[in-house]
């Protein structure tokens, strides 16, 4: 039987509290709800790859608190291996307050937190001498210790590893510098339709002023895949998503339009990451670009129609979703 695929997430772990009523810039944990979802970019990517079928493993950090403990708890009953968590001693486990507007969530991201010091142990460079893929973002670089172990650590993969940069843009956590530096390590790289121009204009890749939401075509978003392709020797593949209307995958010599599926909205907490996830998994088995769209789409829809990033996934869903995807294929 073939050895499942190492898949790395490396990055933030934390906890969304949940605000409810009336959005405010920065509320005290007290006026969120008081239990709190398991999240963090990178440790939602690396559960929905375990869920897939991969050897998914969370490389982050966490306090010695009691949402460090509750967040192994929480993980110990998903397919993720945290056996490579850090703890620290000093400084507490991660937590966001979340708060929704126009069924869009805004997030106030407390600092300092643990995963803002992640350091490059001898167990992370040897599971990343092994890496079939790896996924890291730029929220955890908002550190320079975090930032020099992730960029280090991404660096250390072997040539055939995916290396896929997940913008994840969270302000005022990132920069031109970051931005630039993480696509000369990236293979693939991903964002969202309101992150692409963002990311243009900062780099100084963009033809003229930031566009509005309605002029930010399927031909702009590739015109815009193309341009970092151009920039970015080693990246081969740009991924953009379009929220409910789906994504564009584009490569030098092909690219692919997926229109997304018609869903019952829950909240979009990890929806993102799932997509990216999704699109991993069926990167590393060689799949053709429509059946990597279709799969993005179809477990980013998913998740975005349940609540938090870590909803439960019966087995009957599982087989069904799989079976539409390899369909596609």
């Amino acid at each position: 039987m073939k050895e499942p695929h190492i898949i790395l997430g490396i990055g933030e772990l934390l906890w969304d509290f949940v605000k409810d009523g009336p959005s405010v810039d920065d509320a005290p944990l007290s006026v969120a709800s008081s239990e709190g979802l398991l999240g963090g970019a990178l440790a939602n990517f690396s559960v929905m790859a375990g869920r897939l079928g991969n050897h998914a493993s969370i490389l982050s950090r966490i306090g010695r608190d009691d949402l460090g403990r509750k967040a192994v708890d929480r993980l110990d009953s998903l397919p993720a291996d945290v056996s490579l968590l850090q703890v620290d001693p000093a400084h507490e486990t991660g937590r966001v307050t979340v708060s929704f507007a126009y069924g869009e969530p805004h997030y106030t991201i407390h600092q300092p937190a643990a995963w803002d010091f992640l350091e490059l142990s001898d167990e992370w460079i040897k599971i990343a001498d092994r890496a079939d893929a790896i996924c890291f973002g730029t929220l955890a670089q908002r550190s320079a210790a975090s930032r020099q172990t992730i960029q280090t650590l991404v660096a250390q993969t072997p040539a055939s590893c995916i290396r896929v940069f997940d913008a994840n843009l969270r302000a005022p956590f990132y920069s031109a510098e970051i931005l630039q530096e993480s696509l000369e390590l990236a293979t693939v790289a991903k964002m969202n339709i309101d992150e692409a121009p963002v990311v243009l204009s900062l780099l100084g890749l963009a033809a003229g002023e930031e566009p509005p939401l309605a002029l930010r075509t399927a031909e702009y978003l590739r015109t815009s895949g193309e341009r970092l392709l151009e920039e970015f020797p080693a990246l081969e593949l740009v991924a953009i998503t379009r929220s409910r209307h789906g994504s564009l995958l584009i490569k030098r010599q092909e690219w692919d339009q997926h229109p997304g599926f018609s869903i019952k909205i829950a909240d979009t907490i990890g929806a993102g990451d799932a997509f990216t996830a999704a699109m991993v998994h069926y990167l590393t088995r060689g799949a053709n670009l429509a059946t990597v769209n279709e799969a993005g789409n179809r477990w980013g829809s998913w998740v975005a129609s349940q609540s938090g990033a870590m909803p439960a996934l019966p087995e009957s869903v599982l087989s069904t979703i799989s079976a539409a995807i390899e369909r596609t294929s």
